[in-house]
């Protein structure tokens, strides 16, 4: 807690002890903290060097811990100050990144990155550094992060990031899917399922992109672009498959309020939209941890609250009363929901 200040873990842990004693020889410090007495003499130097600790005048190898009220205030205003020249400084960087990038040459408007570090680096930045939206294209096969590495997608939502991601029909079918795509959910990410995606992407506030180079077997390399008109070019393709792909539906929820009791329940929804995503009662069964019969017979149920006697007729039946709908508005239960895409990784394995 107290290295923004500057202590390391040693004197850290010396300074609590220090406190918690009020006073304490060297000795009695080194068994309290189980180090040797050498390491400890360093660790409380270090201290009375910031000023947090100070040999006692009325005890000769005694030593006392100053107040921290007093001690850590001048420390912690020093590293505002600090923090307020490093802004200052990147603000002038930025400023003189801009200017240089008012016409900036061919080769600055794409970087190559190369290596699954390297690309994983970059793809964790990209979503970090996002301050509104992060759109995706995603297909099964990762190129540098799986979708449990990528943690840097949590702590972009939980600053208010948007997510929206479009995945392969593929996708679906890989072990843990649909449980990293219901958490989503709960994050409030949007998904929608189309057959094929044309190919990785990830879009970053319209400002940054990220796609794969390398083919497969080969070293993974992504081309991150910067604002021109590939870049325009690659967010219209996001647009264009994201309007043509069918929002996902998952995750847990009460009845849905428009048809009452009667109405389909949350997983009469999951079962219908992936179905509508285009998997078999097989897949479906696998997927939701159900009997093949149960979800057949949930099926044959949304079919009679429907009145209808088709499954096509079903899916627009759906699609009408508000069931499925494509702005992720379903129900009140939770609409389109999804992992982050990447050239690496989100909820899902990429």
């Amino acid at each position: 807690m107290l290295g923004a200040i500057g202590l390391d873990e040693r004197q850290e842990t010396a300074y609590r002890a220090l406190v918690a004693l009020g006073a304490a020889e060297v000795p009695d410090l080194a068994r309290r903290l189980a180090l040797p007495e050498p390491e400890t003499e360093r660790a409380l130097r270090g201290l009375e060097s910031q000023g947090l600790a100070a040999q006692s005048s009325a005890r000769t190898g005694r030593w006392v811990a100053a107040p921290p009220a007093v001690a850590l205030g001048p420390l912690l205003t020093q590293q505002r100050h600090d923090l307020e020249q490093a802004e200052l400084a990147a603000a002038a960087l930025a400023q003189e990144y801009r200017a240089k990038a008012a016409e900036p040459a061919v080769h600055d408007l794409v970087e190559v990155v190369t290596g699954a570090a390297a690309v994983a680096h970059r793809f964790r930045q990209l979503q970090l550094g996002a301050a509104r939206e992060v759109c995706a294209l995603v297909t099964g096969e990762p190129v540098a992060v799986t979708g449990p590495e990528n943690q840097a997608e949590e702590t972009a939502v939980a600053r208010g990031v948007a997510y929206r991601i479009v995945v392969e029909r593929s996708v679906l079918a890989l072990p843990g899917s649909i449980g990293e795509l219901s958490a989503a959910l709960g994050r409030g990410e949007r998904v929608r399922v189309v057959d094929r995606v044309p190919t990785k992407l990830v879009v970053a506030d319209g400002a940054l992109a990220m796609v794969p180079l390398s083919g497969r077997g080969a070293e993974p390399a992504a081309l991150v672009v910067h604002a021109s008109g590939l870049l325009e070019s690659l967010t219209a393709l996001f647009d264009a498959v994201w309007g043509g792909a069918l929002p996902l539906r998952l995750g847990g929820g009460d009845v849905v309020g428009e048809d009452g009791p009667g109405g389909p329940d949350a997983t009469d929804l999951e079962v219908l939209s992936l179905l509508l995503a285009g998997l078999t009662d097989a897949s479906v069964a696998k997927q939701l941890d159900l009997g093949l019969r149960t979800v057949q017979r949930r099926v044959r149920n949304l079919m009679e609250l429907a009145g209808v006697t088709t499954r096509l007729q079903l899916g627009w039946h759906a699609r009408e009363r508000g069931w499925m709908s494509r702005d992720g508005a379903v129900d009140g239960t939770g609409g389109e929901g999804g992992g982050g895409g990447d050239v690496g990784g989100g909820p899902l394995p990429r």
